[in-house]
């Protein structure tokens, strides 16, 4: 009898929209892609929620997504023509990596992972992580609403220290007013740091919002790294997102080395929605990846801005 797992592999396989009961999302990529990607191209933010009896959601956490497995994450990259991809571990983990890791073994010497530590962390599990592929520590400074500078300057630089011996990047997923909060602090830091998804900005306050110019300014000078990934987190005009196009634009312009980009797979929604509970099942976001992806074409005509995008900024970040 077909699932609902194996009615999405083989909608994924053919390269259809499909749906099925039980809240089943579409398959991926309902849009077939437009441009030529560049050979060694890399997603670069993905998450793994593996099944949860093997990997159990942490208790603190604030939302309970959908599974995704590594076979779909497999199918959506084959799809989209794109064989690397660095797997993020999401907040709802807490500090066990294990889910990313199992994603991570599955794709062998083309995924790369970023973790989540904490001060309880010994250094010898970070030199276990490294021989698995990991390269870096992300720093969620928005989920859950730490958007204190008062927490996020002392956390930023702790990590900072800790990553400085072993040459790993920190990762925050944080807000623009964040980014202005620590920029003397990103400024001045030994390791390479990544803001995701177009670091927080809103798309509706316009090129001219508080804080874009310092993230821009940290791109141009070569201190920072950011996202191009999971538009619809900071757009409402779906499925395009017109109004990123003047922000992806800007940040590319300001240095394509230190641009890279990511799907966000598989879209969970972290948001709080009234009357449901942390441990209530939060679908995911219906993103349609091909779509998102031949937006990189409009935000990068140059078929050699587009390869360091994909290709030869992942290379160098995660050591490929």
């Amino acid at each position: 009898m077909l699932n609902r797992r194996s009615v999405l592999l083989a909608s994924l396989a053919a390269g259809v929209a499909m749906t099925s009961k039980a809240h089943a999302r579409a398959a991926q990529p309902a849009t077939p892609i437009n441009f030529d990607v560049p050979a060694h191209a890399c997603d670069c933010h993905t998450h793994i929620h593996g099944d949860v009896e093997k990997f159990p959601f942490f208790a603190g956490r604030v939302y309970t997504p959908e599974p995704a497995s590594p076979e779909e994450m497999a199918a959506l990259h084959k799809a989209l023509h794109i064989e690397r991809v660095v797997i993020v571990t999401p907040s709802v983990y807490g500090t066990d990596n294990s889910s990313t890791l199992f994603g991570m073994k599955a794709r062998g010497a083309t995924a790369r992972g970023v973790a989540v530590i904490d001060d309880k962390t010994p250094e010898s599990a970070l030199d276990t992580m490294h021989q698995d592929g990991f390269r870096g520590i992300r720093l969620n400074l928005a989920t859950g609403g730490v958007n204190d500078p008062n927490v996020g300057r002392p956390r930023f630089t702790a990590a900072v220290e800790r990553m400085k011996a072993r040459g790993w990047h920190v990762q925050l997923y944080t807000t623009l007013a964040m980014i202005s909060a620590i920029k003397d602090l990103v400024e001045t830091a030994p390791v390479p740091v990544v803001f995701d998804h177009f670091g927080g900005l809103e798309a509706s306050q316009g090129l001219e919002q508080p804080g874009f110019s310092d993230l821009v300014a940290l791109v141009k000078s070569g201190k920072a790294y950011v996202k191009i990934s999971g538009a619809y987190r900071s757009s409402k005009l779906a499925p395009d997102y017109q109004d990123m196009v003047p922000f992806a634009k800007a940040l590319i312009a300001a240095n394509p080395d230190r641009i890279v980009w990511g799907t966000d797979w598989p879209h969970p929604d972290s948001s709080r929605v009234e009357g449901r509970k942390p441990t209530d099942i939060a679908p995911l976001y219906q993103i349609d990846d091909g779509r998102l992806l031949n937006q990189l074409p409009v935000w990068a005509p140059d078929a050699d801005v587009r390869k360091k995008i994909l290709v030869d900024n992942p290379a160098r970040l995660y050591g490929f």
